[in-house]
């Protein structure tokens, strides 16, 4: 059996200690961050997958000029959980191909998901997952022809 002395131990250590920091600043340096919008996706799909339904109520869909020059698409919304109202806002305007934002009417009741333990944490629109409710179709108005002659129906009268 050989037995090494301290300097081949320090040595060895040594290299070890530099080969790792080399691989904690190459992955570092390599490593891609999620983006912003890739977190949003990834906090809308955790919500929809765990997150509790409470009943709550869309108070607005408005747009909201960002710093970029860019509109957003905004929905406003407040639910009630053990007793605390909150009032939240969601900003939609990357999901324009799940729903239709000229269908859906403040004031209309929702659903909210939100996460247990961070009750504001919520959303009411995600890509597999909508609690909003859409408006009733509005029908074109019904145009009369010429009325008919309906005094043969009550005699006496016409």
């Amino acid at each position: 059996m050989t037995h090494f002395n301290a300097n081949v131990w320090e040595i060895a250590g040594g290299a070890i200690l530099i080969v790792a920091l080399v691989a904690i600043v190459l992955w570092l340096v390599l490593h891609k961050r999620a983006t912003p919008e890739e977190l949003e996706r990834a906090r809308r799909k955790f919500l929809a997958q765990y997150g509790r339904l409470v009943d709550g109520m869309l108070l607005d869909v408005c747009e909201v000029p960002a710093g970029d020059g860019r509109m957003l698409t905004m929905l406003l919304y407040t639910y009630r959980i053990g007793g605390v109202d909150y009032e939240s806002s969601q900003d939609v305007t990357a999901m324009s191909g799940v729903f239709d934002v000229t269908r859906v009417c403040p004031g209309f009741p929702c659903s909210a998901r939100y996460q247990p333990g961070n009750p504001q944490n919520s959303i009411v629109v995600a890509e597999e997952w909508t609690g909003l409710r859409m408006c009733p179709p509005v029908f074109p108005a019904y145009d009369s022809p010429e009325p008919h002659d309906l005094s043969h129906l009550r005699p006496g009268r016409g």
